[in-house]
């Protein structure tokens, strides 16, 4: 079982009803989620004009390899109505966006997937929620904490959601 740790956001709809949702059905034989950052409202980012996120991030432990995860990861943004056309708003509305940030310590750089995550540096909004489960946690190219990378990034609004 390879150690994971996945980024959560929505903005359409129950947004802390889609968060949930997608956890519960991530959870399977392959997949076992350990624990959940809280929820944390945060601002868009790129694109500004759409309602505000619900962010969280999910460890888990999976037998699956990083393909077969996104795989599973787009079965259920699919279920939880994604929607992903030529036509969607790059960064715009959705009912629910997971990401993979962390896959043990590996290092992943093809056309459909790269890990740790590309923008994973630059994102408060993943940052802090990740910063809360484990901030000493090493990026494996920079090598930099979470904690450090959080303390380094942009500012944003990211609050706890209550």
């Amino acid at each position: 079982m390879k150690r994971i740790y996945l980024s959560l956001g929505s903005n359409v709809g129950d947004r802390e009803g889609n968060l949930r949702k997608a956890v519960e059905r991530l959870a399977s034989d392959d997949v076992r989620v350990l624990r959940a950052s809280r929820i944390y409202e945060t601002e868009p980012v790129g694109y500004t004009d759409q309602a505000w996120f619900l962010n969280q991030v999910v460890e888990a432990e999976t037998s699956l390899f990083p393909m077969q995860l996104l795989k599973r990861i787009g079965r259920v943004e699919h279920e939880l109505g994604r929607v992903r056309t030529v036509r969607t708003v790059r960064n715009g509305p959705r009912t629910i966006d997971i990401d993979i940030l962390f896959y043990a310590a590996a290092i992943v750089n093809t056309l459909r997937l790269e890990i740790p995550h590309p923008r994973l540096t630059e994102r408060r909004f993943v940052l802090a929620p990740l910063a809360e489960l484990v901030p000493d946690l090493r990026h494996p190219v920079t090598h930099r904490s979470v904690r450090q990378m959080l303390e380094s990034a942009r500012p944003a609004v990211v609050r706890p959601a209550r």
